[in-house]
């Protein structure tokens, strides 16, 4: 279990345990990353928003190296995007803060009936590939160098094709607090895809925002 959440932390470890499990607990990502790459785990219990490596990064990174242990991420975040995310980065279910135990070992039981984990589904449009867990992106099957934000930008367009996006939404999922957030900033970072990728595919409209070219 990966949960910096102290409290709840303890709450949950003793009750998977009176349920029959054995359970270790990282207090951050980093240490939960580590954890899951060398203890031999039945299921990984992720927080998202996690110290030093988000649950989004943790659950990318295992995936990326071939490790296909069940993750059951858990989080407040329960936005219809958010849990999409979880989901394309790997994870193999999703469960929003409230919970009860009573749920959340049900989730779990269910998890560990399962077969093993596939892979999380290649987004596309056109020409253009992107593999959320290993963030690889191709272009006609050649390969393209994005960073990791020209990449995030470029699964939030993905993830929504049919849509005009603002930039308010475009900085709310792709930007971190932290940074810049000036919405011209997502000006430069639509004109970096188009000219790796191609200046067709994202269209601009005018006063409303972007979306990926039909």
């Amino acid at each position: 279990m990966v949960e910096d959440e102290a409290r709840l932390a303890r709450a949950l470890q003793r009750v998977l345990t009176a349920d029959g499990f054995r359970v270790e607990v990282a207090a951050d990502g980093a240490t939960g990353l580590d954890l899951a790459r060398h203890g031999d785990f039945d299921a990984v219990l992720l927080d998202v928003m996690l110290p030093r490596v988000s649950g989004y990064d943790v659950v990318r990174t295992l995936r990326a190296e071939q490790n296909w242990v069940p993750v059951l991420m858990v989080s407040a975040k329960d936005g219809a995007h958010d849990q999409a995310d979880g989901l394309d980065c790997g994870a193999d279910d999703y469960l929003t803060k409230p919970f009860s135990y009573v749920v959340l070992l049900a989730h779990l039981r269910a998890l560990l009936r399962r077969a093993p984990a596939a892979r999380p589904a290649v987004l596309t449009s056109g020409d253009v590939r992107l593999d959320p867990a290993t963030r690889e992106v191709t272009v006609d099957g050649q390969p393209v160098a994005l960073t990791p934000r020209e990449s995030g930008l470029l699964e939030y367009l993905l993830r929504n094709p049919d849509r005009v996006v603002t930039k308010v939404e475009i900085l709310d999922h792709v930007w971190d607090s932290a940074a810049d957030t000036n919405p011209n900033a997502v000006e430069v970072y639509v004109g970096y895809l188009r000219r790796k990728l191609g200046r067709t595919l994202v269209e601009t409209v005018r006063g409303a925002g972007y979306r990926l070219a039909p």
